[in-house]
């Protein structure tokens, strides 16, 4: 008979520290072989993979990266499927990457001609890593930049509205790569994809001032439009389509068809249209679902003798 065992326990701090000094250790390893690994200070860092003349710049929660099948960027599995060369900048928590390090580093960047080598940059990133992408674009004049609900800034004067990030309401928005529109300013294209009935993001998102047709609205997606995004299999293609200058309004809403075969979106309307108590669009859609969902019949055998 099987022993039943113990109840599981969060990992301790000591575990936390091996399990961190382990995933440091594979960023490491793979840095020595394709390009480098940098550790920037206690909370930030950016790991570094040559290959191509095209470069995909993402930043990405170390959380995230951590939980992933590898413990590397996601950003990296679609610039190696293309041959991209990749730099993902890391952090740990939301710290927006306004750290000194972070800025010394792209500072570094300029100065050492970096990104000149390359013949296209893509910068992308996803919330406050979406604002980091837009601040940071500055540095590659002509990048594309893919934007997933970004935030411009979190400054009390231009976003005090906005208090979702309570711990990082002292940190200065002001200096150097502070505003996210201005610096987006210097972009050869730019694209902003959000859910327009999320309150927060829709007001970012106008505070970037891009032409409408650059503004990809996801409605019915929520807080976690990302996730569902790569769910659809659809983020990667539009990543690759920035990097090859084919991302516009045409190939994205190609690309967003795809939602009719989602089921948590198909589900999301039906439970919007249900809120807003509109029976016969409720039916109407609830029918579309089970039409687009049913498994085709299986064809009859044909009959008769051969």
């Amino acid at each position: 008979m099987e022993m039943a065992r113990p109840p599981s326990t969060p990992p301790g701090p000591q575990r936390l520290d091996t399990d961190l000094a382990q995933w440091r250790e594979r960023l490491d390893a793979h840095g020595d072989i394709h390009g480098y690994h940098r550790i920037l200070d206690s909370r930030h860092g950016a790991l570094f993979t040559e290959d191509d003349d095209i470069l995909l710049v993402s930043f990405e929660p170390a959380e995230q990266m951590r939980a992933g099948p590898t413990g590397l960027p996601a950003a990296l599995g679609v610039a190696g499927r293309a041959g991209w060369s990749q730099l993902c900048l890391y952090c740990e928590g939301d710290s927006f990457f306004r750290a000194e390090a972070v800025f010394e580093f792209f500072d570094e960047l300029v100065d050492t001609g970096f990104f000149d080598q390359f013949e296209h940059v893509v910068f992308t990133g996803a919330g406050p890593c979406g604002y980091a992408a837009a601040s940071y674009s500055v540095t590659a004049p002509g990048a594309s930049v893919v934007l997933i609900r970004p935030l411009a800034t979190l400054d009390s004067a231009r976003a005090g509205w906005d208090h979702r990030y309570p711990a990082l309401r002292r940190t200065d928005f002001t200096r150097r790569y502070g505003y996210a529109p201005e610096m987006l300013e210097a972009a050869g294209a730019a694209f902003i994809l959000y859910d327009p009935e999320m309150p927060a993001d829709a007001i970012h998102a106008s505070l970037f001032n891009l032409p409408p047709e650059n503004l990809f609205q996801c409605r019915h997606f929520g807080p976690a439009l990302e996730g569902d995004l790569a769910k659809m299999g659809i983020l990667d293609p539009l990543i690759l389509a920035a990097g090859r200058v084919k991302l516009d309004a045409a190939a994205f809403h190609r690309l967003f068809r795809k939602r009719r075969d989602y089921r948590p979106y198909l589900h999301r309307v039906l439970n919007h249209l249900r809120s807003e108590k509109r029976a016969g669009l409720c039916r109407l859609w609830a029918n579309g679902i089970r039409a687009q969902l049913a498994p085709e019949a299986p064809k009859k055998a044909a009959s008769g003798r051969g």
